[in-house]
């Protein structure tokens, strides 16, 4: 998260009050190189300059680590906030730490005391592993729902030339409200990007072939020109409803909107290469289900990918006292069984559901949505 420096806010003395890593407040961190900007680029795309100019406050670059400020902020008895997202609830990893340490605790009692009373405690805390997972997916999951934000916003849904899967036509969006925009891929990352400023979305430019003058590609671009998103023109206006989303997308941004040509490379073989949000023409487009799958996977791309493996195999020590007579063991033993079945049924659920139907590629893909 340090990539382009940290902006710092200092208080008397040169005291750290607040530190700013410039990647988490960039929308477009994960598709932008990190040698396509320096800091004070990063700054202006971020609208972080607006604000330390509306602010009046003297703006300096050096070369110093953040971590060495903040041993200095630690020796005064202040240590500096950290304005950073956190992608999970605090609690999240306080009660995962919890359910394993109370599990290895109550494990080892039991055995080296043979105390089976500690057994069902033992699988009760290790059960709180996967369940503190299913209680954020599904908050999140009736916060999404429930939620009002998007109640205003104008969406512009892709229209495809040609084959599609049904995740990228139900997940892929662009939501227009009166203050932001809100760019979806199809992995269901969400981008905000302002309206306001001139780090804002302030024109609207379709990309063309040089030669023959076929569209290309759509930049959001903000107030000093700067490109922030990337449209593939193929997947998002190409289809047989294309003409009327590219209106709708003019009417809802209500923003200058031109042409130009683009200017690639001639033995490049695709003409997203060399673009800074190059990134953008493979996630803003229909991805293959294997990578899909990849990025969504809770294990892999939150969790850790050996939670499956690993879960079941410790629940497996107290499994067996399903066969058990003595009513302490049968409890641990159905605990157990349960913590199996919320790590890995979800997890084969999912993946069934993506490849039978969610990511598998169909055609004339606007038919289905």
């Amino acid at each position: 998260m340090k990539r382009w420096g940290v902006l710092t806010f200092k208080g008397e003395g040169e005291r750290d009050l607040l530190h700013v890593p410039l990647a988490a407040w960039l929308p477009e961190a994960g598709v932008v190189g990190a040698m396509d900007l320096d800091p004070s680029k990063c700054l202006k795309r971020t609208g972080l300059s607006d604000l330390v100019a509306s602010l009046g406050i003297a703006l300096e670059e050096g070369s110093q680590p953040s971590g060495r400020a903040e041993a200095q902020g630690d020796s005064t008895g202040s240590r500096p906030d950290r304005a950073a997202h956190a992608d999970l609830p605090r609690w999240h990893s306080w009660v995962r730490g919890l359910g394993m340490f109370g599990w290895l605790v109550a494990l080892v009692t039991a055995f080296a005391a043979d105390l089976t009373r500690a057994m069902p405690v033992a699988a009760c805390a290790l059960f709180l592993i996967p369940a503190s997972d299913g209680a954020v997916r599904v908050t999140a999951w009736w916060r999404n729902k429930t939620t009002g934000v998007f109640a205003d916003a104008s969406v512009i849904r892709p229209s495809p030339a040609g084959s599609a899967t049904r995740r990228f036509l139900r997940t892929a969006s662009v939501r227009v409200l009166p203050g932001d925009v809100i760019l979806t891929n199809t992995v269901g990352e969400e981008r905000w990007l302002g309206r306001a400023g001139m780090h804002g979305v302030s024109r609207v430019v379709r990309l063309v072939a040089p030669v023959t003058g076929e569209p290309l590609a759509v930049e959001l671009r903000d107030g000093r020109g700067e490109a922030r998103a990337l449209l593939p023109w193929r997947d998002w206006f190409a289809g047989q409803q294309g003409p009327e989303r590219w209106k709708e997308l003019q009417a809802a941004l209500g923003v200058p909107v031109s042409d130009e040509e683009l200017d690639r490379d001639k033995n490049s073989s695709g003409w997203w290469q060399g673009h800074m949000l190059g990134a953008d023409a493979r996630k803003m487009s229909p991805m293959e289900g294997k990578e899909v799958r990849r990025e969504t996977d809770w294990q892999r791309s939150v969790i850790g990918r050996n939670e499956l493996l690993t879960l079941p195999l410790f629940s497996a020590v107290l499994l067996a006292g399903l066969f058990s007579d003595d009513s302490s063991a049968f409890v641990a033993g159905l605990l157990s069984a349960l913590t199996i079945a919320a790590a890995l049924v979800p997890a084969a659920t999912i993946a069934l559901v993506s490849r039978l139907s969610y990511d598998k590629v169909i055609e004339k893909a606007e038919a289905h949505v």
